[in-house]
Order: structure tokens, then C-alpha cells, then sequence
């Protein structure tokens, strides 16, 4: 796939390949390779690995601790880590919550916090939907009440959120929560830090079609939170939920690069009516077309990076490339579990059940029932299709 930059930005590419050659492990890149589930010791590893080189938080300023890259060079270290088989950044603290705290944050947030998630003092999470709040956020009804007493000014929380990934391992979460009632509801929100450890807090698993033990929830009961956790104006924490999803909202072009060469390999190996797979019409024109798809969205995710790099900011722009970057992994691990045929039924691990299959069939159903989150977190395809249709065609 051909990526046309400057020489600068060229050289830029070939430090980052060097360094994922010299310091990824083998054993972390094989993992990834096969769709297995990284611990949180590994996924520390890595962190621990990219923070030696100054690399963990790339998009932050340089003051904050960050690396200071542009829009361009933040597209292509996360397009060759994909090629890679790098572990994906955890994005709660290090993606999401920093730059909040950057944009929103006291000078006194922004010393405490940031140079915790750096090293790694704390593993955040993010407590957005909630039963009946998912793609509605703004219906959200978790409490935080205002309070004072000898220990201070606090909030006490009580509700609970959903789909929390990865809160099994978190020390701290970022929650949004309804301070008022009065006002309208995205008016009423306001952005709180808690302490999983704080008395109250109840974590409870949510195994997924999977298998695996991914997303969890959350529940609070009478959680008290000092009051100088609160992350911008109490009642305006809607500003920051808004800023935040554009930070989670992208289109994943190197893990879907990398899903085509997987599937491009399989469909090499699998012979069906005794040729291989790839040069089965039907197969072909399928694989053909998720291609060309993926051409399309490349083009238009450097337009827009581009863009960005020159000062622009990601608007409407953010919506297509997660609705069209989440469609095309799906058909890409539609397509790889179509492939491996009944391969892809053995759970992981099962050892006897995929001798003589190809060795993308270890995760090959794995990664197609988890996959169909794609289109539902971050804003759901249909909402995005709703805020596409407002925003460009004025319906």
C-alpha cells in the first residue's frame, strides 16, 4: 500500500519501523499476530518499552511530557505498530483522559495526573454509558451530589456504568455524572475523577460472545469524591465528553491493513475446489471489494490528517472515518472466518480441534464476534450516519 510523504516525514517512518524492529518482543508481537488477549503485565511491557523512548504519549506537548508529534507523524507511528503486530496503546489515560486534562485541566490536575499515567502509577478507564444511556449519552443518570463537611468539599456518587473495559485492572476511572436536574440534560453533566478503590465501588465482569473478559460493570454506592476531582466547570462536563470522543473516534487504517494481509494469506493457503481460495470468483470479488474500500478510506483519512497537521480540527470528518473504518474490519474478519471455514469453530487453545489449520484460525471466530463492537462504541454507526446527515446534508 503506498503512502506518499515528505522526505522528512518518510525518515520519521523508517526510525519508527527501526525501533518496532529492535525493541518490540517477539513474544508480544506473536500474541498480537495470533489475536490473543494480552494480559496487564504485557501490555505494561509495552508501555513501559514506548515511555523508555519518550514515545507513550505522542500526541501530547513536549511541556506535558508528551513527544509533541503532528497529525502526520501520529498517523504513521500508529499505522507501522499495526503493520507490526505492536500491542495497541491502552487509550483510557494515555488517549483520552490526557488530552482532556490538557485542554481542561488545573495546572494542579495536570501535575498530579499527568505524569502518573506516563509511569504508569495509574490504569484508568472510562465511565461513559450506563443502562439506557449508551448511544444517548446525554440521558445519563448516575448521580454526583455536591457536599461539605470537616474533610473537605466532595461528591457523593451513586448509579452505575456498562461496558467498562478493561475495569477489572483499573485504579481509576473517568466518569461523566449528572450534577443537575434542572438544567438540560447535556447542561447538567459534569466530569468527575474517582478512585476505584474507594468504598463503594463494585466491579462485576461481563463475559462477551468471545469468551473473553473484556467490559465489566460498574457500580456506585454512596462513593464519596473530593471535590477537586472535578475536570472543568461543575454542570459543563459535556464540553469534555465531546472533546474526548474525537480523540476516540478514528478509522483504524493499520489494524484493517494488517487484517488485509492476514486474510490475503489465509485465502493463499485455503484451496477450495482445488485451487486456493483467493481465485475463487465469488471469494475473490468479495476481498476485491473490501480492498478498494479500504484504498478509499486511506486516501480520505490522510486527507483529513492532513489537514489537521495545518491547523485544521476534525469535525463530521471523525463520524465517516469511524463509521467506514468499523465496517470494513468486520467484513475484513467476516472474510478470514469465511476463509478458515470450520477451523474458526474451536475455542482458543484448542489444540486438537485446529491440527492442519492454518494458523489465522486460532483466533479467527474470536475476532468476529468481537469485532461487532465496532459499530457500537464510540458513538454507533447509526448516530454517526444521524450526525453525517445533520451536520453535511442538513436533514
Amino acid at each position: 500500500m503506498n503512502l506518499n510523504f515528505t522526505p522528512e516525514e518518510e525518515a520519521f517512518r523508517a526510525e519508527v519501523r527501526a525501533f518496532l524492529a529492535e525493541r518490540l518482543p517477539p513474544a508480544l508481537r506473536r500474541r498480537v499476530a495470533e489475536g490473543r488477549t494480552l494480559r496487564k503485565d504485557e501490555m505494561q511491557q509495552w508501555h513501559a518499552i514506548l515511555q523508555s523512548r519518550g514515545w507513550l504519549a505522542g500526541h501530547w506537548p513536549r511541556e506535558h511530557g508528551g513527544a509533541g508529534w503532528n497529525a502526520v507523524q501520529r498517523f504513521i507511528f500508529e499505522y507501522e505498530c499495526a503493520l507490526a503486530d505492536a500491542p495497541r496503546i491502552v487509550p483510557f489515560g494515555l488517549l483520552m483522559l490526557g488530552p482532556v486534562l490538557i485542554r481542561y485541566g488545573t495546572e494542579a490536575q495536570q501535575r498530579h495526573w499527568l505524569p502518573r499515567i506516563l509511569d504508569g502509577s495509574d490504569w484508568w478507564c472510562q465511565g461513559y454509558s450506563e443502562p439506557g444511556a449508551g448511544s444517548d449519552l446525554a440521558a445519563l443518570k448516575t448521580s454526583a451530589v455536591r457536599g461539605h463537611d470537616a474533610a473537605g468539599a466532595h461528591y457523593i456518587v451513586n448509579g452505575q456504568k456498562t461496558w467498562t473495559t478493561l475495569a477489572q485492572h483499573a485504579d481509576m476511572i473517568f466518569c461523566l455524572v449528572r450534577t443537575s436536574k434542572d438544567a438540560r440534560r447535556q447542561q447538567g453533566i459534569s466530569f468527575l475523577l474517582i478512585d476505584m478503590r474507594s468504598p463503594g465501588v463494585e466491579v462485576r465482569p461481563i463475559v462477551t460472545l468471545d469468551g473473553e473478559h473484556e467490559v465489566n460493570e460498574v457500580f456506585f454506592t454512596d462513593v464519596r469524591v473530593p471535590a477537586h476531582n472535578l475536570v472543568g466547570e461543575e454542570n459543563d462536563g459535556w464540553t469534555c465528553a465531546k472533546y474526548l470522543l474525537t480523540h476516540e473516534r478514528n478509522a483504524g487504517i493499520g489494524f484493517s491493513v494488517a487484517a488485509l494481509r492476514r486474510l490475503k494469506t489465509v485465502a493463499a493457503k485455503v484451496t477450495s475446489g482445488g485451487q486456493p481460495l483467493d481465485r475463487d470468483p465469488a471469494f475473490a470479488a468479495r476481498m476485491a471489494r473490501v480492498e478498494i474500500d479500504l484504498e478509499n478510506l486511506k486516501t480520505t483519512n490522510l486527507r483529513v490528517t492532513a489537514a489537521v497537521a495545518n491547523g485544521g480540527s476534525p469535525g463530521v470528518e471523525s463520524s465517516a472515518l469511524k463509521l467506514l473504518g468499523s465496517e470494513i474490519r468486520q467484513e475484513l474478519a467476516a472474510l478470514v472466518r469465511r476463509a478458515v471455514g470450520l477451523h474458526a469453530l474451536p475455542h482458543l487453545g484448542d489444540a486438537e480441534a485446529l491440527a492442519g489449520a492454518p494458523a489465522e484460525s486460532v483466533s479467527a471466530a474470536a475476532q468476529y464476534l468481537n469485532n461487532r463492537k465496532l459499530s457500537i462504541f464510540g458513538g454507533s454507526n447509526e448516530i454517526q450516519r444521524n450526525i453525517i446527515a445533520k451536520t453535511v446534508l442538513g436533514l
